[in-house]
């Protein structure tokens, strides 16, 4: 019984550990220090996914963030306007990666896509609850992880846009014809 726990003990430190370095790694929490990455990590929740288990579905109320940690995730959604059953492939995300970041920030907001594991896959949660605390308690560093977050927001709706006026700018061309 006594080696069950601390193997369990020294595995839980192995993940966490494996975690702060990958957490460095992510974009999104790159500029922290050391010290910032282990009060991250406290708030942060570890789970192990299998291959194709669901990580959250479209439509269902988010609540935080997720950073891929070890593994692979398929982010997939389907376009309740044409009722298709079939779901398309947004993208794959590996280590390092991080998704579903407008739960953290959206009250009551809805999933626009769902996630899935592709192989075996570690991931931290981080969540709404898990912000307010930081925001108590470490405030410093939740308006240092606020801010990247909002850089990154920001980064991805111009690239978003970008690509809507393309595309916008290809139907006329197609409608012409």
């Amino acid at each position: 019984m006594v080696d069950f726990l601390w193997d369990n003990l020294f595995k839980k430190n192995k993940q966490e550990e494996i975690a702060i370095k990958r957490l460095k790694k992510t974009h999104l929490f790159s500029q922290l220090t050391r010290k910032e990455l282990v009060l991250l990590s406290k708030h942060l929740h570890i789970r192990q996914y299998r291959p194709k288990e669901p990580v959250f579905r479209q439509g269902e109320m988010g609540v935080g963030l997720y950073v891929v940690i070890q593994g692979h995730v398929n982010i997939h959604s389907r376009n309740d306007l044409e009722l298709e059953t079939k779901e398309t492939l947004i993208t794959r995300l590996g280590p390092g990666d991080f998704f579903g970041e407008l739960a953290l920030v959206e009250e009551n907001g809805r999933r626009t896509a769902s996630a899935s594991a592709c192989d075996e896959a570690l991931l931290a949660g981080f969540f709404q609850p898990d912000l307010h605390e930081m925001i108590d308690r470490y405030p410093n560093l939740a308006v240092k992880i606020l801010l990247r977050l909002s850089e990154i927001l920001g980064t991805r709706l111009k690239e978003t846009t970008t690509t809507v006026s393309a595309l916008k700018r290809e139907l006329k061309v197609i409608d012409t014809h």
